[in-house]
């Protein structure tokens, strides 16, 4: 009878541990007072932070407000491990901030993922001080076709330069991944509307592990797929949550903001900052959303992580970038 019953204990635990979300993880995080922004100027809605080789953070907000359309301040803003504000630029060239990535050679890419007064639906390249190296896409026009997008969210750079656009934020805007060579020049192109492997709801973001697979947070769809750089399907995984943004360290660590799950979106999921491997998908940490409502808590939509392992976010609604340090 023991037997019995210890046997119904170990599978009930094994089918448990095998439902995302049964089992809440650990925090091993606490917040610390962080950057502000210099004469007065306040943080706007913010989905995109990432850093630098030097340990620098780039932030790409949206002129203190949810718009950069009619604002003459500069949405991208770099900041010191620190905090201290360092520089800006940017200003009068973007209608809607969404995404960011600092590649190996410390170049600024971004993403504008909406269009107003012929500006938007690009992807541009930034030297670190500020000098336009790169346009993709037609400033203000929406399309589907090899040189154009539709509020393209995130941007990525493989090791050897290639450029992958997440093309699409909903809506009857695009849900595709869209691949260019170094140079720019179009390569291919995957993905459609749907739920199936290799489709998409919102492909919100970009990162890439240390063997080159490709991880596509696929937020509509509440998990993300792991191609490779060819647009095969290798896997989809849907315990890290609804995904917003994602970050993977030089150790394969995966850090994915999710600041949308609720009863309704993602059953069974919170709100926060999931952490764990690259390699096997092994949740191993959460920074559970601020405040005490889940349908109303503050969470950051972009996250990235130090060599150190801090955690920053950056949230939209909270209009803020916090960091995280490990207790």
């Amino acid at each position: 009878m023991m037997r019995r019953v210890r046997m119904l204990f170990v599978l009930v635990a094994a089918a448990a541990a095998t439902v995302p979300g049964v089992f809440a993880q650990e925090n091993p995080y606490h917040e610390d007072g962080w950057a502000k922004l210099p004469d007065g100027r306040k943080w706007g809605w913010t989905s995109a932070i990432d850093i630098d080789r030097a340990g620098n953070i780039w932030v790409f907000e949206r002129c203190g407000a949810n718009s950069c359309a009619g604002s003459n301040l500069a949405p991208l803003v770099k900041l010191s491990p620190s905090g201290r504000f360092l520089k800006s630029f940017g200003a009068g060239m973007f209608a809607f901030p969404h995404g960011i990535h600092i590649d190996r050679a410390g170049n600024v890419w971004v993403t504008d993922a909406d269009g107003k007064d012929g500006k938007g639906h690009q992807v541009v390249k930034f030297s670190a001080e500020g000098k336009v190296l790169l346009t993709l896409g037609k400033a203000g026009v929406a399309g589907d076709g090899p040189d154009t997008f539709n509020r393209p969210s995130d941007i990525l750079t493989a090791p050897n330069g290639d450029i992958f656009v997440a093309d699409g934020h909903g809506g009857d805007s695009n849900a595709r991944i869209v691949k260019f060579s170094k140079e720019g020049k179009f390569i291919k192109t995957w993905g459609r509307k749907g739920a199936d492997r290799g489709e998409f709801d919102t492909p919100h973001a970009l990162a890439m592990d240390s063997t080159g697979r490709l991880f596509v947070g696929d937020r509509g769809n509440s998990r993300i797929q792991i191609f490779d750089q060819e647009g095969n399907f290798l896997e989809e995984w849907r315990q890290f949550g609804r995904p917003s943004g994602l970050f993977i360290d030089r150790n394969d660590t995966i850090y994915v903001a999710d600041h949308q799950s609720n009863a309704k979106l993602n059953p069974g999921f919170k709100r926060g900052i999931r952490i764990g491997s690259a390699k096997d998908g092994a949740v191993s940490a959460f920074i559970p959303g601020l405040g005490a409502e889940p349908e109303t808590q503050s969470v950051g939509e972009g996250v990235a992580a130090d060599a150190i392992g801090n955690v920053y976010w950056a949230e939209t609604s909270g209009m803020t970038v916090r960091k995280f340090v490990r207790k």
